[in-house]
């Protein structure tokens, strides 16, 4: 029986599933390989590597675990079982993150062809959200999408909302001091000649009070009103090591499928664990796990897609 991994169009399809995942500052960061045509290898790239804010590869691990997510998905719905290794030679080549084998033949489920299908609609929309919450009902499965990859999803009450972003702007403050944050976010915000980079559309116009419940990469246009009470919620690891962070990915993108199946939309307010991560400090552990992303959640406008690498691209890093 013949599997993607046979012919070009099926490695093709499971390579563009992959490379739809978000990631940081939209760098998509990752590579692969299909040694032998027998399994699907995950690298990061270290030239898609923020070196100033991502100084232990931790946003680079997360947005490479949501690209696994995907392709697990397109492995599924071509009509077989993913095997999923996670860092399976860590000493010997550590930008190997991850190696999906195919294992029996099974036919998908309704629930993996929708989640499939829902890959290229998935969004980050960074514009002003409806003042309409999100019902507990969904935001229950959310926190189970995210549970099923080995994380947890916890939701903010009105005080912890309102530290959480009073924390996001404070740390806004201090990295903005910062010029080597402030030239990299800018290299990666700015489209280039090797990227496609952030686009305008996709950026968010400033808040018209404080705290903003939108980062600011430093080319805001206009002013809009934001919801009156942001809906955050923080993905967390039982640790925080790579292995964690992989998790994190997956469970991030199994998530924001599954909102995108709502009608939910989501973007991130991530400042607070980037100056963790370049101040090189530890978060205290906390009986909820590590934080790893920050979510802002909600009801926001339709937005088109970040630009993606084209397949050719992603093909020709096979091997």
């Amino acid at each position: 029986m013949f599997t993607p991994l046979d012919h070009e169009s099926g490695v093709r399809r499971l390579l563009v599933a992959a490379g739809q995942a978000p990631s940081v500052l939209n760098t998509q960061p990752w590579r692969f390989r299909v040694p032998g045509r027998e399994l699907v290898e995950v690298y990061a790239d270290p030239e898609r590597r923020l070196r100033v804010s991502d100084p232990r590869g931790r946003n680079q691990h997360v947005s490479c675990g949501a690209a696994l997510l995907n392709l697990r998905l397109a492995v599924r719905t071509a009509g077989w079982r993913p095997m999923v290794f996670l860092l399976p030679s860590s000493e010997e080549q550590p930008d190997l993150l991850a190696a999906v084998r195919l294992g029996a033949a099974i036919p998908a489920t309704t629930e993996h062809r929708e989640l499939y299908d829902l890959v290229p609609a998935r969004r980050t929309s960074r514009r002003p959200y409806l003042d309409r919450r999100v019902p507990p009902a969904v935001m229950a499965e959310l926190r189970l999408a995210a549970s099923r990859e080995g994380a947890r999803l916890v939701t903010l009450d009105r005080h912890g909302t309102a530290d959480l972003l009073e924390y996001a702007a404070m740390a806004e403050d201090e990295l903005s001091r910062d010029h080597d944050y402030r030239a990299e976010v800018a290299a990666w915000t700015v489209r280039g000649p090797l990227y496609d980079g952030v686009p305008d559309y996709a950026l968010a116009p400033r808040a018209s009070r404080d705290p903003s419940p939108v980062r600011d990469f430093g080319r805001q246009h206009g002013e809009a009103r934001f919801e009156e009470r942001p809906q955050l919620a923080v993905l967390t690891t039982p640790g925080d090591r790579p292995a964690d962070w992989l998790r994190a990915g997956q469970a991030l993108q199994r998530m924001l499928l599954v909102a995108t199946r709502h009608g939910v939309s989501a973007s991130y307010l991530n400042q607070p664990l980037d100056l963790r991560d370049m101040r090189k400090r530890r978060d205290p552990h906390h009986r909820r796990g590590h934080p790893q992303m920050i979510i802002r959640l909600g009801y926001g406008p339709y937005v088109p897609r970040s630009p993606r690498r084209p397949a050719a691209e992603l093909e020709s890093a096979l091997v």
